[in-house]
């Protein structure tokens, strides 16, 4: 039998528009400029966009053999439904939902550490999602711990979701024009010339 030969779409600029828009709607929240009853929005969005969306560009960066693309959005849609059901259930860690709450971002915080390196290799925007994602996280995990602001955590946030909807632009325009409309920057890890 033949094998019949198929070309794949890039997912990854469904993967960090999934990822920036719910990361920015919830930033805004954690940073204090809107109200919190914004979360009604935000857990749809986290469940249907960050999640699913996310966990779907993910399998297709496995087909594509993409590793590190894989990981990351299958990870950070299995985070944003995860964080679903936390937020949801949050009412039944009673007095302990601070601690709970930080351990789970510190842990995400950890995992997004080792994904930074990873993201050396690929190019300028995307590491600097990742860096700004790990800062994100242990400021939050930190909030959650001392039971302080959460202000300075979503603003950080806010920029992390900001630099994935631009990267997430970038290749969508990239690819339709056929040319570098919006600048990647070259890899952390390639010399300058």
């Amino acid at each position: 039998m033949s094998e019949i030969k198929s070309s794949l779409a890039d997912p990854g600029p469904l993967g960090l528009a999934g990822f920036g828009l719910t990361t920015v709607v919830l930033s805004l929240l954690n940073a204090h400029i809107v109200s919190s009853h914004v979360m009604g929005v935000v857990l749809p969005l986290a469940l249907a966009y960050g999640g699913f969306a996310q966990l779907l560009a993910g399998m297709w960066e496995f087909r594509k053999g993409n590793t590190f693309g894989a990981t990351a959005f299958t990870s950070y849609g299995a985070f944003w439904i995860s964080f679903y059901f936390l937020i949801n259930n949050a009412a039944s860690l009673g007095t302990s939902a601070g601690q709970g709450v930080g351990v789970y971002l510190l842990m995400w915080g950890v995992f997004t550490l080792y994904m930074m390196f990873g993201s050396l290799y690929t190019n300028r925007s995307l590491f600097l999602v990742f860096l700004f994602l790990m800062l994100t996280f242990f400021l939050l995990a930190i909030a959650n711990f001392s039971g302080s602001t959460t202000v300075l955590g979503g603003i950080i946030g806010l920029v992390t979701g900001i630099l994935a909807l631009y990267t997430s632009a970038a290749g969508v325009i990239n690819t339709s024009a056929n040319k570098t409309v919006l600048p990647l920057g070259k890899s952390p890890l390639q010399p300058r010339n």
